[in-house]
């Protein structure tokens, strides 16, 4: 494995070094090599994971899409943040010295690749497609629920940046737990980023901490995505909402980081569930996922105060929906057990006192998720509606408004990470070109010669790049704010 890291390493040099036109097109030259083998990689996920046809199609074009937005995003260069500071002799705090300041790669990144979206988590996926874009090398760690995959998928991926001209060795992959950590704590390793479980990314999080040099890890940890529904929602759509929240439920039998795990709705309101019979028995994707999903759907009906609705059973690898209800007071007594995420097809009803405040008691048992959502009638507005608005947007990185939170747009505007223990630091996302960030830091040269200067700092901007820049005598204008 050592060798794998020190060939991920050594090609970093000539991968951050190249400029934006040949990254972009080494990117576009993957994505359009991943489409290419779609007939052969599809059949080979669908053997290894248990998802369908069509949503492991329409997973590997959103991959091929994400590729190819970063390929732009590398291109147009706004991510290098350049600033570029003259030297001023008349700088109202004593003369200001030329500095130019830029973002550069942090250097090879250590991707642990997901289990439930075997091509856009994965290999190519989008954590491997961002700090690619940034300039850094990545060692993938195969996820063992698709082993052949990863390694089918790796192979294409090399050959088409060796075919495009750039180092094959940008990108890498190793198997296994063990060379997992022991990649986590190798020296050549700058970052690192993970998908999946709170318990083992938390042990990755402090292992990456715990370095004689840390680096950052930026971990999706797990997210139960609370959605809350007003009386007046309700008394519209009931339906629609019922089959839209059925829908993200169980979809991919429930293995989404987005599913909703708690919905919220006004006590002695009536809610179709019927829809939760349309959805059929389905594989997990993996042992490790049945096993902790079986405990999770136990503990949760073994809950004094539990109404099940729908008593799906775990049969094997197999799965159907659980759908249970409480009320508030029952959630509050036993959120230890009830607010944690159960990864598969389960959710919990929980009934609410429209005329009380609730912004209160959901601020005291909600923690940080991925997404919150709000069903609200047509021009609702109130002030307890504001205050549950502030609430679930201080407790997730995503607020949909009567819409589900499963089914991510790759988009600019995406943000798909939240606080604890949803991901490991709020303020970064693992989808949508802002992802770029993670694999970048800040340098500033002051004063350095002309010649010396690297591109985007030079000003003839051989690559092209936005630069924002700072004039003499600026200083003397600061705070005339017209």
């Amino acid at each position: 494995m050592s060798d794998i890291i020190a060939a991920v390493a050594a090609a970093g040099a000539e991968w951050s070094a190249a400029e934006p036109q040949r990254r972009g097109r080494a990117l576009v030259a993957v994505a359009d090599a991943l489409t290419g083998a779609a007939d052969e990689l599809v059949p080979l996920a669908m053997s290894e994971t248990g998802l369908s046809e069509a949503r492991l199609r329409g997973e590997l074009k959103r991959t091929t899409v994400q590729l190819k937005l970063f390929a732009d995003v590398a291109v147009a260069g706004a991510f290098l943040d350049v600033r570029l500071d003259a030297a001023d002799p008349d700088f109202v705090l004593g003369p200001r010295p030329d500095l130019r300041r830029y973002l550069v790669p942090l250097g090879p990144v250590l991707n642990f690749a997901a289990s439930n979206f075997p091509f856009a988590f994965s290999v190519a996926g989008g954590d491997t497609a961002s700090a690619l874009a940034a300039g850094c090398p990545v060692l993938v760690k195969a996820h063992p629920g698709h082993p052949r995959l990863s390694d089918r998928t790796a192979s294409i991926v090399r050959a088409a940046l060796a075919e495009s001209g750039m180092p094959a060795d940008a990108l890498g992959l190793i198997h296994g737990q063990d060379e997992g950590v022991s990649a986590l704590r190798d020296e050549r390793i700058a970052a690192a980023s993970f998908t999946g479980s709170l318990r083992a990314g938390r042990a990755l999080f402090d292992i990456a901490a715990a370095r004689p040099r840390p680096i950052p890890f930026y971990g999706e940890l797990g997210s139960i995505n609370p959605v809350v529904v007003t009386a007046a929602a309700l008394a519209e759509r009931a339906d629609r909402i019922a089959t839209g929240f059925a829908a993200s439920v169980t979809g991919s039998a429930g293995q989404l980081c987005t599913k909703p795990g708690l919905l919220f709705l006004p006590a002695g309101a009536g809610f179709p569930t019927t829809a939760f019979g349309d959805a059929g028995p389905h594989r997990l994707l993996h042992p490790g996922i049945v096993e902790g999903y079986a405990r999770r759907r136990d503990e949760v009906l073994g809950t004094k105060g539990i109404h099940v609705l729908r008593e799906g059973a775990v049969d094997g690898d197999v799965a159907a929906p659980t759908l249970v209800e409480t009320d508030l007071a029952t959630f509050d007594e036993h959120r230890d057990t009830l607010a944690d995420e159960a990864f598969g097809p389960l959710s919990i009803i929980v009934r609410y006192d429209p005329a009380a405040a609730l912004a209160p008691v959901l601020a005291d048992l909600v923690e940080g998720s991925l997404t919150a959502g709000l069903h609200i009638g047509t021009g609702e507005d109130s002030p307890w509606l504001r205050e549950v608005i502030g609430v679930l947007s201080d407790r997730a990185g995503r607020l949909l408004f009567d819409g589900w939170p499963t089914g991510v747009a790759v988009t600019p505007a995406m943000q798909h990470g939240g606080p604890w223990p949803a991901t490991t630091n709020p303020t970064t996302t693992s989808v949508g070109t802002a992802a770029i960030g993670r694999f970048l830091r800040p340098v500033t040269f002051q004063d350095c010669p002309p010649t010396l200067l690297p591109p985007p700092l030079r000003d003839d901007n051989p690559w092209g790049v936005p630069q924002t820049r700072s004039a003499a005598g600026e200083s003397a204008r600061w705070g005339r704010l017209s």
